[in-house]
């Protein structure tokens, strides 16, 4: 229930602002996890963990400051062009050709000793949920108006949900198998930094979001996403 209604929290918030700013505030996500594991779970947090969460908070609030303003893809018909696009297509079949090393070859023979398999998978499928979420919301506007594109933004609504049911349903089952095999707060703080650096390489690919941003902004993200990492 509870994750279920964090991914309805996040479909809001990445149709309403721009990705570049949504996902790297998933970083209030480690704190909260990592006090919540220390009290319920009994995991030690020690003064470096505490410091650790005030250090993702700041730099959240930088992230907050410099964030892009305003939307890079705002229509249907700019969606089908930047998915289309051969650079983000490209992208994508490396990212799916990793994906089916690291489940079938990888994870079965390393996974339950090295925490970065089990992350590096959860951390790719990022590069289809976020942008399918992303998708969905723009298709989404133009299914219910009565004009010869609603068809399309049906099919292709249609298409980013199967993307997206299918990624998140593969990530559940990777992080549940991470948290069987690794301590939730060292986890949960590694795969954030990963899931938004590569959620970012792709968003920036789709929705070049990066081109709206002036160079005093774009540094002082640059140091908020450090801040937090």
């Amino acid at each position: 229930l509870t994750v279920a209604l964090g991914q309805i929290g996040n479909f809001l918030a990445y149709t309403a602002v721009p990705t570049v700013l949504v996902t790297p505030l998933g970083a209030l996500g480690v704190p909260f996890g990592s006090i919540l594991a220390s009290y319920l779970l009994k995991e030690k947090l020690n003064i470096l963990g505490k410091l650790g969460c005030l250090l993702s908070c700041a730099g959240s609030v930088v992230l907050i400051i410099h964030s892009p303003k305003s939307e890079s893809v705002t229509t249907q018909a700019e969606l089908e062009e930047k998915l289309t696009n051969p650079v983000f297509v490209g992208y994508l079949c490396i990212v799916l050709l990793m994906l089916l090393l690291l489940i079938f070859w990888i994870a079965p023979a390393h996974g339950p000793t090295n925490i970065m398999v089990y992350i590096s998978i959860c951390s790719l499928l990022g590069s289809f949920t976020v942008p399918s979420t992303k998708g969905i919301g723009l298709a989404a506007q133009d299914i219910f108006h009565n004009n010869p594109s609603s068809q399309r933004a049906l099919y292709l609504c249609l298409v980013l949900l199967a993307v997206l049911g299918c990624s998140i349903i593969i990530q559940f089952r990777y992080i549940n198998k991470a948290l069987e095999c690794f301590d939730s707060s060292v986890f949960g703080a590694i795969y954030y930094v990963v899931f938004t650096t590569l959620v970012l390489l792709a968003s920036a690919i789709l929705f070049r979001e990066w081109s709206n941003v002036g160079v005093v902004d774009f540094l002082g993200m640059a140091c908020g996403f450090t801040t937090v990492s």
